[in-house]
């Protein structure tokens, strides 16, 4: 009895086995798109939960029956389901064409400093360095009108009052005779206004010789009080020194008076 019992079900299982084999079909199938072939793309049996991915040829197998249904995906593509049906189990192949997913992103304002886009406006709203903005301000001569006379240049300059001449024979004085240089005041105005210029872009070209870190980080001179510095130190003819080009004895007086400036501010 037992061993009937046994050839039964052994006869059952071979049955079960033979109709599964009959229905689970191993077929081939190749992914690509419209450049070529598709790598790493996922193909899994929506019927059996079995997946596997397609190699570096766009290749994959995978087990499958009739109605079932393989979902194709991949991150750069629109997913695709295919029904299985008797054909393709018979030819035991399949190709699949997937589609490019196009991404659309939101719109976004990109701004810095909550600038306009407008050139003209935007220059004025861009913060300025304290240093620069500083030194800027003081050599700026753009206003300066140097075909004026300035009476403010040099308090002891008085103008000539101008002549008469009542003699009616100066207009017939012929060749040879003496002539009088006209403006001849102007030669000094110019040549004290160059002076002047030369005395205002000093701070300017020292700082650009020896650099912001000498005179604000070694010589820790506060940015507001370095004009009030070198005018400390003038009268020690570092303007002379710098015109010479005797750099070396101009720092060691400005590192010597640093240390006496320092006691003065801190005492003020």
């Amino acid at each position: 009895m037992i061993k009937k019992l046994l050839f039964i079900a052994l006869f059952f299982i071979s049955i079960i086995n033979a109709y599964s084999q009959e229905k689970n079909k191993l077929i081939s199938g190749e992914v690509s798109d419209s450049l070529g072939i598709v790598k790493n793309a996922n193909i899994i049996n929506l019927k059996t939960k079995q997946g596997t991915f397609s190699n570096d040829d766009g290749l994959f197998r995978i087990f499958v029956s009739e109605g079932d249904s393989l979902k194709i995906s991949s991150v750069q593509h629109i997913p695709k389901t295919i029904l299985i049906t008797k054909k393709i189990i018979l030819q035991k192949n399949i190709r699949i064409t997937l589609h490019a997913n196009i991404y659309t992103l939101n719109e976004f304002d990109l701004k810095r400093h909550d600038l306009s886009g407008r050139l003209g406006i935007d220059t004025k709203s861009v913060p300025i360095d304290k240093k620069d903005s500083l030194l800027r301000k003081v050599m700026d001569f753009s206003n300066v009108d140097f075909t004026k006379k300035d009476q403010t240049i040099d308090a002891n300059i008085r103008a000539k009052p101008p002549t008469n001449n009542v003699d009616p024979n100066s207009r017939f004085v012929g060749a040879g005779a003496s002539a009088t240089i006209p403006f001849k005041d102007s030669e000094r105005l110019w040549a004290l206004r160059k002076e002047l210029a030369l005395k205002k872009a000093f701070p300017y070209k020292i700082l650009s010789e020896l650099g912001e870190k000498f005179f604000f980080d070694d010589l820790k001179i506060p940015v507001e009080k370095y004009f009030h510095f070198l005018e400390y130190c003038n009268p020690l003819g570092i303007e002379k020194l710098h015109k010479e080009g005797n750099l070396l004895a101009l720092i060691k007086i400005l590192r010597t008076e640093s240390i006496s400036y320092h006691e003065i501010i801190k005492n003020d």
